[in-house]
């Protein structure tokens, strides 16, 4: 059951419209005339860097963010809820081609953005799931689960700059007739580019039914090196999953089955020794 911004949250937003649940957010977010609130999901650091992120990109004319708000009293966090600019937009989800370009265009403009200190600390799932699809954490248990051994016999450096990108674009885009593309939920990480276009596109294969022609017209758009970010973000999602729900392995392995095929088909094509070089 969805539980509302008690009083004193909203009185310190300044909200003092009728508040509404809100689709997606996890079934747990609500507008309150232009704001939107949800539960904290993240360090006050973190929401603090959120800020001055977004704050930067605020005003862009290609791109659209939602910064978060601060309370009366200066504070981003009270009684455990954030604050967010409500945003019009709807879910661009199905829509790959303006998913990928709204990312591209977000990406262009996070390029000067420094990696924060703390990103290294970080120890939720989907952070150990990033490094151990870069070789950056041993696999551990999860190397045992079928799609992950056959994931990791072919991963293969791959080495492009890296810079801060969003790892979860896939159904954090939203669209509006007369408006520049929303990117929302910013989930950091720091990565190449490509490799967060090669999330929406394995997410799109595995979780939208999208096919898997769809890696073979992306990859004719890309570099060379997409094929093992293809893998590391199939790794990426395998893995976190995994680790998320272990017991639901069957039903996993067979989700995953067909993107796991067509790219390690794509990587064996690939000729031998290809990669620039650096880490796994």
């Amino acid at each position: 059951m969805r539980v509302p911004p008690p009083p004193d949250v909203l009185r310190a937003f300044g909200v003092d419209a009728e508040v509404v649940p809100l689709p997606g957010g996890g079934d747990r977010a609500w507008r309150g005339g232009r704001v939107m609130l949800k539960p904290l999901d993240m360090s006050v650091e973190a929401l603090e860097w959120q800020a001055s992120v977004l704050g930067g990109l605020d005003g862009a004319t290609d791109i659209r963010v939602s910064p978060p708000q601060r309370a009366t009293d200066g504070r981003l966090a009270v009684a455990g809820w954030s604050a967010w600019r409500f945003e019009p937009g709807r879910p661009a989800t199905g829509r790959w081609t303006d998913v990928l370009a709204a990312g591209r265009t977000f990406h262009h403009h996070l390029r000067h953005f420094p990696q924060p200190s703390w990103f290294e600390d970080r120890d939720d799932v989907w952070a150990r799931a990033d490094r151990i699809a870069w070789g950056d954490e041993p696999p551990g248990v999860t190397a045992r689960y079928e799609p992950v051994d056959a994931l990791l016999g072919a991963r293969r450096p791959a080495e492009a700059d890296r810079q801060l990108v969003h790892g979860d674009l896939t159904e954090n885009v939203l669209l509006e007739p007369g408006r520049a593309p929303l990117v929302i939920d910013l989930s950091p990480c720091w990565r190449p580019v490509a490799y967060a276009s090669a999330i929406v596109v394995v997410d799109a294969v595995v979780f939208h039914a999208a096919g898997t022609g769809l890696i073979d017209r992306t990859l004719a758009e890309d570099d060379t090196d997409f094929p093992q970010l293809l893998l590391r973000a199939l790794l990426f999602r395998a893995i976190g999953d995994h680790l998320l729900a272990p017991e639901k392995a069957p039903v996993w392995s067979e989700l995953f089955a067909p993107a796991v095929r067509a790219i390690l088909d794509e990587v064996a094509r690939q000729p031998a020794g290809h990669g620039p070089g650096g880490s796994q």
